[in-house]
């Protein structure tokens, strides 16, 4: 007996790590220090000696029942650009810069070429925030998961200036809500999602002229980065109140995160397009409204208040790092929450 007998193949691990180096190596940034292998990834933080006050941010998250949507298409390829959304998107949001990101695989099997294509996905999107994939873990589960499944989580480290933390304690009645398009349904809802269409090939593959490609490409379509975007808004010298990230929760649960007591978030639905996913969602699902603002998106991945005076130029500044940006409406004064 030895340990390949057992379910454990150390030399598919070597394999893996082979693999998937030379993706990582485009992640570096000039802080890190040492290469891919070692017991823990190096990051020289001298550079925040330039800050007045620096605070690190942390932010952690896995990629959720979606991966079940991986498995079905046999894509792995966009999954770990999700995973690294959910986590640097976080910490964007609270006005950090993410610095570095760690990943976590956990399979039945260690399949090299498939956990090396996850973690192309995962330096695809470490390259999009700007941060240095530093290191992982891809830990086999003989046994414990099937042969064929993996899951995915990870864990950035980012930092920002204390004067330059977006808090939401300066929000007032008046200021504008800036919104963030999605891509589509993000990383978040996918328990729901999968209830409500039919999670085979065939339904997967069918093309619909309203989504514009196949179910299963509009599904798979990996979670927006916001991190160049946020910081574009910072570099026009605008100063950010309140930011949300939304995900699982909605508007409902996600918005209020960012608003003192005795502020409401009063949203305007018909100030932007809501994209057709979500309403074949709704449709096909008898999903009321309320539970569709509770539970996904709704084709916004990210909400701003800022004053009136800088919300067109917190919108240019968003559409000028590539994304797509509008006003959804206000804050007012009241219980603290979410009015549609």
């Amino acid at each position: 007996m030895d340990y390949k007998k057992a379910g454990v193949d150390i030399e598919a691990g070597y394999k893996s790590v082979e693999l998937m180096k030379a993706h990582v190596k485009e992640t570096m940034r000039a802080e890190v220090l040492g290469g891919l292998g070692g017991f823990s990834g190096a990051f020289d933080m001298s550079a925040i000696k330039k800050m007045d006050n620096p605070v690190l941010l942390s932010g952690t998250d896995g990629v959720g029942t979606k991966i079940k949507l991986a498995f079905l298409l046999d894509r792995h390829d966009t999954v770990g650009i999700d995973c690294v959304a959910m986590c640097v998107n976080d910490v964007a949001c609270a006005g950090g810069e993410p610095l570095f990101f760690l990943d976590y695989i956990a399979c039945g099997r260690n399949e090299p070429e498939k956990i090396a294509t996850i973690v192309k996905g995962v330096a695809e999107g470490c390259k999009m925030a700007g941060c240095a994939l530093i290191g992982g873990e891809t830990a086999e589960h003989p046994g414990l998961m099937p042969v064929d499944e993996y899951d995915l989580a990870g864990f950035s480290v980012g930092v920002a200036d204390k004067k330059d933390l977006i808090t939401g304690e300066n929000i007032k009645p008046g200021d504008t809500l800036v919104a963030i398009k999605s891509s589509g349904v993000h990383s978040n809802g996918f328990s729901l999602v999968r209830k409500v269409f039919t999670m085979t090939r065939e339904a997967l593959d069918t093309y619909y002229d309203c989504l514009g490609g196949t179910l299963g490409e509009t599904l798979i379509t990996p979670t927006r980065i916001y991190v160049k975007a946020l910081k574009s808004v910072k570099d026009t010298g605008v100063k950010v109140k309140g930011c949300s990230h939304i995900t699982g929760g909605g508007f409902y649960e996600n918005i209020p995160r960012m608003l003192p007591d005795g502020i409401n978030a009063k949203i305007n639905k018909d100030s932007y397009e809501i994209p057709p996913i979500f309403k074949m969602l709704a449709k096909d699902g008898n999903i009321d409204e309320q539970m569709m603002y509770n539970t996904f998106n709704m084709g916004v991945g990210m909400v701003l208040a800022v004053d009136p005076a800088d919300a067109d130029k917190t919108v240019e500044a968003i559409n000028a790092a590539g994304e797509q940006a509008f006003i959804i409406g206000e804050t007012i004064a009241g219980d603290k929450g979410v009015t549609l």
